[in-house]
């Protein structure tokens, strides 16, 4: 039975707060009204409109516009003209703001994700923004989605993390403001898409 999907208002906060916040949550794929496939958020990563490496930053354009709202909708681009990568959109409507989901834990559908990926060791399936768009099979056609009243994809309370269990660092595989400690995931887990990285210290 398909469980009921996050409010509007958890996804009209700052970012910040969302990306923390959206771990341990169940990220559900419908596919054909039948088939579940269902992950449990393990890392993401926030992205502000003042942040110099969001794609936000220089304003609207015909491919981020759904990034400024309004919230709880799916914002998915192209990665080096290859990978597909989706955000969940965050604060205020106009604002500019959203979540990259960078990796999750299969829960269900293991074996439709499998098949889809090409490999066979769960730790590998979505560990990943390119990885986690494919074993969904997300696509730019899924760019707008309603996550909160849709129904072919969604996200469920599923199990939230506490404060301990999360490892705050800095962002990866950007190069503008990569050090800010802006990615979040969940400690121990073996399906995250890299190790944790602690943000240098001063000095």
């Amino acid at each position: 039975m398909a469980g009921k999907a996050l409010a509007r208002s958890f996804y009209e906060r700052p970012s910040l707060v969302v990306a923390r916040a959206l771990l341990g949550r169940d990220l559900v794929r419908t596919i054909d009204g039948d088939m579940a496939l269902r992950a449990r958020i393990v890392e993401c990563e926030a992205y502000r409109e003042d942040d110099p490496a969001s794609h936000s930053f220089r304003g609207r354009t015909d491919r981020t516009h759904v990034m400024f709202g309004p919230p709880g909708r799916l914002y998915v681009y192209v990665s080096y003209g290859m990978h597909y990568c989706m955000n969940v959109v965050t604060g205020r409507d106009g604002e500019g703001s959203a979540v990259l989901l960078r990796a999750a834990e299969p829960i269900e559908g293991i074996e439709a994700m499998c098949a889809t990926r090409g490999v066979g060791d769960p730790r590998l399936l979505c560990a990943g923004p390119g990885r986690l768009c494919q074993a969904l099979a997300i696509t730019r056609e899924h760019d707008g989605t309603d996550l909160v009243e849709g129904t072919e994809l969604r996200i469920e309370r599923g199990r939230p993390v506490t404060d301990r269990d999360v490892v705050v660092g800095p962002r990866v595989g950007i190069t503008a403001a990569a050090d800010q400690p802006w990615r979040f995931t969940v400690r121990g887990s073996p399906y995250v898409s890299r190790g944790p990285v602690r943000p240098k210290l001063p000095g």
